[in-house]
């Protein structure tokens, strides 16, 4: 067993002993959403005044409103009753240090994990490598407060999101905590 695995199973087993939110109902009590990032700095029950049972957290690389956000951001409403939704991405991200192309060609040369330095991203060249990450869009960021945006009206042009629901576009701030408005994608959200 690793030490990890051990380590979690032990947390698990001390949350179990004081468990007390089996009655929590299925659908998010303060009928939310928030679509953010995977990084591990980000804790958006913290930020967001959450508790176990308040709203949907929907988590991948750089928050961005993938097909499958955006599946589950319907899920959410649909099935589930939320009324708002939130697109929060963040500074410092890691998806601000490649592009499609640095991507696939790390993964071409090796599967194993790379290293970055203040030169770039370089590849040990462990291989094998497979050159199926050139037919993904890794959805990468150039710039945060546009990629909320573009994220934004994303999802309020998608087909399945009725235009009664809002969707707020803000930056969390690693740095300080801060959760920072993106106005134009607010705009570009708004319920109608």
């Amino acid at each position: 067993m690793s030490k990890i695995l051990n380590e979690v199973l032990l947390a698990n087993r001390g949350y179990v002993a004081s468990f007390t939110k089996g009655d929590l109902a299925m659908p998010p009590a303060r009928q939310f959403a928030i679509l953010t990032c995977m990084d591990a700095r980000l804790d958006p029950a913290k930020y967001a005044g959450l508790s176990e049972g308040d709203a949907h957290v929907i988590r991948n690389a750089g928050g961005r409103a993938s097909d499958d956000a955006i599946r589950s951001l319907v899920i959410s409403y649909k099935l589930l009753g939320t009324k708002e939704w939130f697109v929060i991405h963040h500074t410092d991200c890691g998806m601000e240090t490649f592009t499609n192309d640095i991507m696939s060609d790390l993964l071409a040369s090796s599967l194993k994990t790379s290293s970055v330095d203040a030169t770039g991203w370089h590849d040990n060249n462990a291989g094998p490598g497979s050159t199926d990450g050139k037919y993904i869009n890794w959805l990468t960021i150039k710039n945060q407060a546009e990629s909320v945006l573009e994220d934004v009206k994303r999802i309020k042009a998608n087909s399945l999101v009725p235009s009664d629901i809002p969707v707020y576009g803000y930056v969390y701030d690693v740095k300080t905590g801060s959760l920072i408005e993106v106005p134009e994608a607010t705009e570009a959200g708004k319920a109608s």
